[in-house]
């Protein structure tokens, strides 16, 4: 075992936080995945520090779960949001190399890193070594608890993934992919239970870990990162999907495969975990929930206003069916699945990743039972982004062929086409189309229009069937 994956975690001292407090508030709001845009942030709160090569050496590394801490709207009867809590991993050196120069976070003038230059430690392949080690040699460094399941070769070279994406990931040797979690919660996350579960039923769709890094931090456990094999030479469904589009070729049989891929891993996660019956009790608070976001949805953004009684009628016929006595089975499902978290292998297989759910719900929501035609939902909407993202002008035909050939091939292995239950599916489609409507309104502009026009034909479409 290597001496950084043997030492004690040291105590990083009181000023560690403070001397790292201007720059980290210039830099954390620019990452990619840091969840609070658009809010300041006013401080930080240390959750825990732990040292994994000394800092004063020519290179040090301290792993930090650091809370951010950002002004909300008080609202009545809830209890103050205590700020996100996000994963860093901070290299200290004298200076950086030039090849580290995208790394940089800043260099530091006051408290126990005076003088020494601080930066993101996943850029440089010495720490991403660390990290690997310690999973391979199951270590235990103060709160850090690192696991395997399978072996670890100790001969792979790290590099970092710089496509921008909700979490970071490091490829070793094109033979493991370690995914860290950027914004952590306590608590079981579903990025590792699930592909637990899809392993112990040996489901061959879904990359079975290898290894896995948690924290132990006051009685609270959280994961902060998973590894796993990496699918060398895949590519993700949305870059397919594009490139085929771009050069006018169908999709549709790429699409049928993915959905016998989906029914696939939707029927071991059904023969590994519990499934329930939503009743008229549980379907009325469901349609609660999707009610409510189509009116916080229309109040941040008018243009959605006139299609609001069209939307709404979409989940009125869901509550009506329940109130009729029909029930649905729900059961845990991938949930937030779209072309992008699909992998198609140069073999022509279809693997589905990044099981975490939406990262701004809570843990336990992420975790409940849910129909499946959420999932299904989620890639019909993907389909139609890509015939919208692809350079020229909508392919709505293409998008539509896409759509069917996918409950086809779902319907194939499930024994059960989602179109069947038209009420269901469109009222989950319209809950996505009006989440992808407030998203894009905050974040991405631009694309409004996209989703903007899933909400026509949506709302149109209920109102029409009503009729």
């Amino acid at each position: 075992m290597s001496q950084a994956v043997t030492r004690s975690a040291t105590p990083s001292g009181p000023g560690l936080l403070a001397s790292l407090d201007p720059l980290l508030r210039e830099w954390l709001p620019r990452q990619r995945w840091f969840a609070g845009k658009g809010r300041p942030v006013t401080g930080f709160s240390l959750v825990a520090a732990t040292e994994l090569l000394p800092s004063d050496g020519k290179l040090g590394l301290y792993h930090l779960l650091l809370r951010a801490h950002q002004p909300l709207a008080p609202v009545q009867g809830q209890v103050p949001h205590p700020g996100d809590c996000y994963q860093l991993l901070i290299g200290v050196r004298e200076a950086l190399p030039p090849r580290l120069a995208p790394a940089l976070i800043g260099h530091v003038h006051d408290g126990p890193l005076a003088g020494r230059t601080v930066y993101e430690a996943l850029y440089d392949p010495r720490p991403a070594e660390v990290l690997l080690e310690a999973l391979r040699t199951q270590a235990r460094i103060g709160g850090l608890r690192f696991e395997r399941r399978d072996e670890i070769r100790t001969d792979l070279v790290p590099r970092v993934v710089t496509a921008e994406q909700s979490n970071s990931s490091v490829v070793y040797g094109d033979t493991f992919i370690l995914k860290l979690l950027r914004r952590v919660l306590p608590g079981v996350n579903p990025d590792l239970e699930l592909p637990l579960a899809l392993a112990r039923e040996g489901c061959p769709r879904v990359p079975p870990p290898t290894a896995w890094m948690t924290a132990e931090v006051a009685e609270e456990s959280y994961v902060l990162g998973v590894l796993q094999p990496f699918v060398q030479g895949a590519a993700d469904g949305w870059e397919l999907a594009l490139r085929q589009l771009a050069k006018g070729e169908d999709f549709s049989s790429q699409a049928r495969a993915l959905g016998r891929a989906t029914a696939e891993v939707h029927t071991a996660l059904a023969r590994a975990l519990p499934t329930v019956t939503l009743a008229h009790l549980q379907l009325q608070s469901l349609v609660d929930g999707m009610t409510e976001r189509l009116a916080a949805a229309a109040q941040a953004v008018p243009a959605l206003g006139p299609y609001v009684p069209g939307l709404r009628s979409a989940f009125e016929a869901l509550a009506d069916l329940s109130a009729e006595g029909h029930t649905w089975t729900a059961q845990r499902i991938h949930g937030d699945l779209h072309l992008g978290q699909c992998l198609r292998s140069p073999s022509g297989r279809w693997s589905l990743i990044d099981f975490e759910g939406e990262p701004a719900k809570p843990l336990a929501e992420r975790r409940m039972a849910q129909p499946v035609v959420r999932d299904v939902a989620g890639m019909l909407r993907s389909f139609d982004y890509a015939a919208h993202s692809a350079g020229g002008p909508p392919a709505p035909g293409w998008a539509a062929a896409c759509r069917a050939a996918y409950c086809s091939g779902y319907a194939e292995v499930s024994g059960s086409d989602p179109r069947t239950d038209p009420v269901l599916l469109r009222a989950y489609e319209t809950d996505k189309a009006v989440y992808e409507v407030l998203y894009e309104a905050r974040n991405r502009p631009d694309w409004l229009p996209v989703p903007l026009s899933a909400v026509r034909r949506l709302a149109a479409g209920a109102e029409a069937e009503a009729r």
